[in-house]
């Protein structure tokens, strides 16, 4: 496979401008103008299923707890922009430091719920958090700044991300789990995909936890501790059945000290841990460099309980100047396969 030339990201003017294009607004009937000084809450505790809240340009200091089924909260581009309140008081996303909150019960999925063209930054915890949903949609917004994760869901089905700017957020840029705080077996999201993403700067980049049947494609991944980790462990079912492709994951390499959950990280592309099933092609692995047990390109790893991969897929991917190997294979698992990969260095040798 030919070399493909490195570049840097494009400026990101240049992706704010062409990423967050608002779509047209609904129809008047099913659309409610939501003004600066005005509480985007009390407009969704008001708002009925399906119905659109419209925010226009400002900055809204609040937390907003979403309960509707088909409710669409639109921004106007970067320049809406949701910010933490003075206290944090009211609703339950509110006293948990959230940005915005989707929330459904396991009874009761909240369904359809899509976020657009806004910017969520500032937030003690998560940017943006979803539990119990099916077929929640977050497009072209920037989640900048949280303390936490930028983009979380657990718990949720058919989940879309797709064309947001996620940077500098305290942990991952965008974790999909099956549930956070116990232990249970991987969740099928029936389909989740995490496409044409630009994360940045944040402790971890992608991260699909306990996890199954999604796909994290076409996103441009760098400066993070670690790109895209893949992490599953001895519980059944299995985290896998997934595919990570034609992504580029180049340059995380900040350095980021040891947590309870994870060893000290930095200079991970793509890792993969305690899985199954999952296939990792056609993507651009550069110049993740580090000292730590994971790091190096594209890295099959066992869990940290000790529960070895199988059934894994390296192929046709282009995997450069990483240190201290391209390819690396610390795991135990033996059916573990690397193909027709463009490299120059693996553990053990022999393997480019």
């Amino acid at each position: 496979m030919p070399q493909r030339s490195s570049r840097h990201l494009a400026p990101l003017a240049t992706l704010l401008v062409a990423g967050f294009v608002a779509a047209p607004p609904a129809s008047a009937a099913n659309r409610h103008i939501v003004r600066p000084g005005e509480s985007i809450q009390e407009a969704v505790d008001r708002a009925s299923p399906g119905e659109t809240l419209l925010l226009l340009p400002g900055t809204y200091r609040e937390s907003v707890e979403v309960t509707v089924p088909g409710l669409t909260i639109r921004g106007m581009g970067p320049r809406t922009v949701l910010a933490p309140g003075a206290t944090r008081s009211g609703t339950a996303c509110a006293r948990a430091g959230h940005g915005i909150c989707v929330t459904g019960t396991p009874n009761e999925p909240i369904p359809g719920v899509r976020i657009r063209s806004l910017t969520v930054s500032g937030f003690p915890n998560d940017g943006i958090s979803a539990s119990w949903t099916d077929r929640m949609s977050v497009r072209n917004v920037l989640v900048q700044n949280n303390g936490q994760q930028g983009i979380s869901q657990q718990l949720s089905t058919r989940g879309e991300f797709k064309r947001n700017v996620i940077r500098n957020n305290g942990q991952s840029g965008i974790l999909l789990a099956n549930v956070i705080g116990r232990e249970a077996g991987a969740l099928d999201t029936q389909g989740a995909v995490i496409s044409g993403n630009t994360v940045q700067g944040n402790r971890f980049g992608v991260v699909i936890r306990r996890a199954r049947n999604l796909v994290v494609k076409h996103n441009t991944i760098t400066g993070n501790c670690g790109g895209v980790f893949v992490v599953g462990d001895e519980n059944i079912p299995r985290a896998g059945a997934l595919s990570v492709r034609h992504n580029r994951v180049e340059l995380n390499n900040k350095y980021c000290g040891p947590s309870a959950h994870m060893s000290m990280t930095q200079g991970v592309g793509i890792l993969v841990t305690g899985a199954e099933q999952t296939l990792v092609t056609h993507n651009l692995v550069r110049g993740n460099r580090g000292r730590t047990p994971m790091s190096g390109g594209i890295v099959l790893f066992r869990s940290r309980f000790g529960a070895p991969n199988s059934g894994i897929t390296v192929r046709d991917n282009t995997v450069r100047d990483n240190a201290p190997a391209d390819l690396a294979n610390r795991d135990v698992g033996t059916d573990n396969t690397f193909v027709r990969n463009y490299c120059r260095t693996s553990e053990p040798t022999g393997s480019c």
